[in-house]
């Protein structure tokens, strides 16, 4: 073997003290130099999610498609429907037409999707009320319609709890003969945001047996980010998230409700579900095919996410069309429902 030889050690240099003390200097130049633009960006961000929120939440109403009157001079029913106001739980005043049937016989609420009004649930709310003799309620979403009583939208928060109070509105209803009007189950059907809204109340409320759900977001931050980005179409997807993180500041003191669809679903006990959904919704067709998986085995559901077009885009289809798709929904309250009595 070789005899083993000495190296001398190398020893990392060390940068003069007047070299460190030049980079400290440096990098604090750099963080005092950004740190006014970081803020900048942080604060800018913050208005334009708050603003995204203001503007969506309060969504523009461009006139009924059809009113009571109007529909009269094509049906007996529709001339029979009032406009009538009810309260909802924080005392605010909403609007909403209401179709009575006879005494003892169920009711089912239809609640229409953002953005729309209870002008789209008309039609349906009179074909509902011939084939069945059903009361049928048709509330105004918070925000929606030509006067509304809170000019808010909450994206399903508020709104289920608005559900709760029309409850209470039709099962306090009484003939002229002071008979009971609403007798058995309350069913209701509720597209977008009526659907979310709907679980949501259900979850609450035991005396809501039937529920028709259409295009059903997987919770409100994804109806609020759909909103922002139907609205918004330009960077959509960075303004949809900014929308969903200025909630927390926006509906800070409001009944923004974070619960998923899914959590609700898992909440149900013995109801009778019927999912729709279709391609033209494709967010809301997959968020809703998930949801089929959330509930109870004691719950009777069925399903039909294939539909084309859903309730989302039934005003552009045909007659044809259009006439299924409301049968479809007539069928399942009037089976449901009808089985309660």
């Amino acid at each position: 073997c070789c005899p083993a030889r000495n190296f001398p050690s190398v020893r990392p240099q060390r940068l003069p003290e007047s070299a460190m003390a030049k980079s400290k200097r440096l990098l604090k130049s750099i963080l005092k130099l950004l740190a006014p633009i970081l803020i900048f960006l942080i604060l800018a961000a913050a208005i334009a999610a708050l603003w995204l929120d203001y503007k969506v939440a309060r969504p523009q109403h461009l006139g009924y498609l059809v009113t009571p009157a109007k529909y009269g001079m094509l049906s007996s029913r529709g001339s029979q429907v009032t406009d009538e106001t009810f309260q909802g739980k924080d005392g605010v005043s909403l609007r909403a037409w209401l179709l009575r049937g006879e005494p003892n016989q169920p009711a089912v609420i239809l609640l229409h999707r953002f953005g729309a009004d209870r002008s789209y649930v008309l039609n349906l709310g009179v074909k509902l009320n011939e084939a069945t003799n059903f009361t049928v309620f048709m509330p105004e979403q918070r925000g929606h319609g030509p006067e509304p009583g809170e000019t808010v939208c909450s994206f399903g928060g508020c709104e289920a709890e608005d559900v709760l109070s029309a409850v209470r509105f039709l099962k306090n209803l009484k003939t002229p003969e002071q008979f009971t009007l609403v007798g058995g189950g309350i069913g209701i059907y509720g597209l977008e945001m009526g659907a979310l809204e709907a679980l949501f109340a259900a979850e609450a409320e035991p005396e809501i047996k039937a529920l028709a759900l259409d295009s059903v977001p997987a919770d409100s931050n994804a109806l609020i980010a759909a909103a922002v980005e139907r609205r918004f179409r330009f960077a959509s997807v960075v303004t949809g998230r900014l929308a969903q993180l200025g909630t927390y500041a926006y509906f800070y003191d409001a009944c923004f409700n974070r619960t998923s669809a899914c959590e609700s679903a898992r909440n149900l006990q013995g109801r009778s579900v019927l999912l729709l959904a279709g391609s033209d919704a494709a967010k809301f067709q997959e968020s809703t095919s998930r949801l089929s998986k959330c509930f109870q085995p004691s719950t009777r559901m069925d399903s039909k996410t294939d539909l084309s077009p859903s309730g989302m885009g039934i005003l552009s289809a045909s007659i044809e069309t259009s006439e299924a798709y409301d049968q479809r929904i007539i069928d399942f309250f009037r089976s449901e429902l009808g089985a309660l009595r």
